[in-house]
């Protein structure tokens, strides 16, 4: 399979990712996504065709921005506690990850003579919800309870593998090293509140500390929280811990979580200023090389995104090429 790499290529630049695929399908598109687990979509027909046209919208924004491109795989859910819910077994979640790790590799092959540069990223969630912060997983029984969905991505042709909507530092540490024993390249997403802190109450600073002292991921991002939440997290000046974040997907809403969570419809915000307030966080973290959308967000918010910090480039540093130039 060659050298994994969870970054992309040297002298790519930016790269972009999707948005907020259950909320996109569930309240855009009309598809029925049970507790939010899109990775059932892959056993049929009709759900993989959903998700095929769900992803070639980013592919299509990757090819007029000229930027790489992150796949990340409909797996945030395929887990046994979520997949027990909905009549998974360890069998079936075995096939299913592997399929969803081929799904994505094979958009790849027909799309990254366009693009140029295409990552695929297997995508873990939590044991338990990403808005609780009930339950804190010790990091030998999370390492016990990951690696098994980490060791199929493994086995497959992921480049990396991504934990997203994060809540708590012990499940973080298990997730790296179960990672590391598969020799998969691996990142972790923190989700914060619209307070900056964890919903542990813990803040962001402190989190990504003691991570990389236990077992340090190869970066971190943020998600499921709007640009502004993210902005409070990480403070007005770059600090070590806030340089080592290279991610953000963030929220297309304001609410906090708890709003979220007994929320009914999509509060899709206003692409525009969803734009605006993702590249303001360039100024506070200079390491950003990923970026994408959560809740709420879709083609429009991330195009918008995309447009948006390619003219504050060319602004602050004349000659640069913009997105435009480049297609």
């Amino acid at each position: 399979m060659g050298q994994r790499s969870g970054r992309p290529a040297e002298g790519t630049g930016v790269c972009i990712t999707d948005g907020g695929v259950e909320t996109d399908l569930m309240f855009r598109r009309g598809v029925d996504v049970p507790h939010f687990a899109a990775f059932v979509l892959l056993d049929t027909a009709e759900g993989r065709s959903a998700l095929r046209d769900y992803y070639t919208g980013y592919v299509s924004i990757a090819v007029a921005s000229g930027r790489p491109l992150l796949l990340e795989s409909p797996t945030w859910r395929a887990n046994p506690d979520w997949g027990r819910l909905l009549g998974y077994d360890a069998r079936d979640l075995e096939r299913v990850n592997s399929a969803a790790i081929e799904f994505m590799a094979d958009l790849r092959r027909d799309h990254v003579d366009a693009v140029g540069h295409i990552l695929v990223s297997g995508t873990i969630g939590p044991r338990h919800d990403g808005y609780s912060a009930s339950s804190e997983p010790h990091p030998d029984v999370a390492f016990d309870y990951h690696r098994p969905q980490l060791a199929v991505f493994a086995a497959g042709p992921a480049d990396l593998a991504t934990a997203y909507t994060i809540t708590h530092i012990g499940e973080a540490i298990g997730i790296v090293r179960a990672a590391r024993a598969e020799g998969l390249p691996i990142a972790v997403s923190f989700t914060v509140d619209a307070d900056g802190r964890l919903l542990s109450g813990i803040d962001l600073a402190e989190a990504i500390t003691a991570v990389d002292e236990a077992a340090p991921p190869d970066y971190f991002l943020v998600n499921c929280a709007h640009p502004n939440h993210i902005a409070s997290a990480v403070g007005s000046e770059p600090a070590d811990w806030s340089r080592r974040i290279a991610g953000i997907r963030a929220n297309a809403s304001t609410a906090g979580h708890a709003d979220l969570d007994a929320a009914i419809a999509r509060d899709d915000g206003t692409p525009g200023e969803f734009a605006a307030a993702q590249a303001d966080l360039f100024d506070r973290l200079p390491h950003l090389s990923i970026l994408g959308g959560c809740c709420g967000t879709d083609e429009r918010h991330i195009d918008a995104m995309v447009r948006e910090t390619s003219r504050r480039a060319a602004e602050f540093a004349p000659g640069t090429p913009t997105l435009e130039d480049q297609r």
